[in-house]
């Protein structure tokens, strides 16, 4: 493994961090207060190439790696953005670009490379199912050349922002299959076309993360639009959870990066007493302890997109990446939030608002308690828990 960029991955680091330079603190700030999508934002990664930066070039994309895709997340979070957007769009498109047919993939992601069509939306999770994805209710029924799709999904994020959106459904109900995993499908739904047959409740939450509750009513879905075979749709899932993971992880390391360097730069600059408060241990110590921490994820998380782009099938390192980010991300928003003292919770230094995210991670898309568990089981081979 090489421990530093090369000369590409850097220029596509200074590249994505001369983009973020035009949508300083306030931009963000502005779209956390009002709980608003980051736009331009997301529209300027677009046209810049950077959400398409893992489409192959034969369809007009970058054909850049999983490594380059998590450059280009850690650089955007460190550099104060968020970075969900992006990386909902890279994963997203991955299920198309590896399970999809050739007609699919020359219809669709031609027209996702050129910022033309988004494919966003990502309808997995439904209020009595949780994790546990099999246990999904919604229910598409075939009728002649199209599937005709009736349920609910919750926790669907940049629904009002997306053309298409990615929706699991099954098509053998949990109590008729032999294996629970089976009878699950992937439909690629165009949201140009489903009006009132999925309406969304927008879901206010702590951070601008924009989400929805989804009913779905007799919702049709042309059978061209299956994503890969009929009742294998758990597997195309699971597939691109270790790249989910991998890219999750490189926006909560990116974030707390930019813990370290806000608060430390403010260590060297605030002075109490008559000296600056970063020669004090007890403000010294946290921020060190974190930052080591964060180092240790971000080389779990180059391993893990090493291997994924080696061809390998990285889940422990995957998994890994993500709980090591987010524990050490959370870390370091508590280190920076006790260096700020009382100015952390002042909305113009931007700590409050990056704090506040720094505890999604945690949580989402998948606990960490659950990754502990998945470690636990398929990797030292102890009990299942669940």
């Amino acid at each position: 493994m090489h421990y530093q960029l090369t000369d590409e991955q850097a220029s596509i680091r200074d590249a994505v961090a001369d983009l973020c330079r035009n949508f300083p603190q306030e931009y963000w700030t502005e779209k956390d207060q009002k709980l608003e999508y980051p736009e331009e934002f997301v529209d300027a990664l677009g046209e810049a190439g950077w959400l398409s930066v893992l489409i192959p070039e034969e369809y007009g994309g970058g054909g850049g790696t999983v490594t380059d895709a998590a450059i280009v997340l850690e650089t955007i979070s460190r550099s104060g953005g968020t970075g969900v957007p992006a990386h909902a769009q890279m994963y997203t498109m991955g299920t198309i670009l590896r399970h999809g047919n050739e007609e699919q993939k020359k219809r669709l992601l031609p027209e996702i490379a050129a910022n033309r069509l988004r494919l966003q939306a990502f309808g997995i999770t439904e209020p009595d199912a949780g994790t546990d994805t099999t246990r999904i209710r919604t229910f598409a029924e075939r009728d002649g050349d199209t599937y005709v799709v009736n349920g609910g999904k919750i926790w669907t994020s940049r629904f009002q922002h997306s053309d298409y959106m990615l929706l699991l459904v099954r098509t053998t109900r949990y109590e008729d299959v032999e294996k629970k995993t089976d009878g699950l499908t992937v439909l690629l739904v165009d949201l140009r076309e489903a009006g009132d047959s999925i309406v969304a409740r927008p879901i206010r939450t702590m951070t601008a993360h924009e989400t929805n509750e989804l009913t779905i009513t007799d919702l049709r879905v042309p059978v061209a639009n299956r994503i890969g075979e009929q009742g294998r749709g758990f597997r195309y899932i699971l597939s691109g959870l270790n790249v989910e993971r991998i890219l999750v992880a490189s926006e909560v390391i990116g974030d707390g990066f930019w813990f370290i360097d806000r608060a430390t730069q403010y260590a060297r600059e605030r002075e109490v007493f008559g000296r600056p408060i970063g020669q004090n241990q007890g403000v010294q110590f946290p921020l060190a302890q974190a930052y080591a921490n964060l180092e240790a994820a971000s080389l779990m998380r180059f391993k893990a997109a090493a291997m994924f782009d080696d061809g390998l099938n990285p889940g422990f390192e995957a998994n890994a990446a993500k709980l090591l980010g987010s524990k050490a991300n959370w870390e370091a928003a508590n280190a920076a939030m006790d260096t700020f003292g009382g100015f952390g919770l002042a909305e113009e230094y931007g700590i409050e608002r990056k704090f506040r995210e720094a505890r999604l991670p945690v949580v989402a898309p998948i606990n960490n308690n659950l990754v502990l568990a998945y470690i636990g089981h398929q990797v030292l081979g102890m009990p299942k828990s669940y």
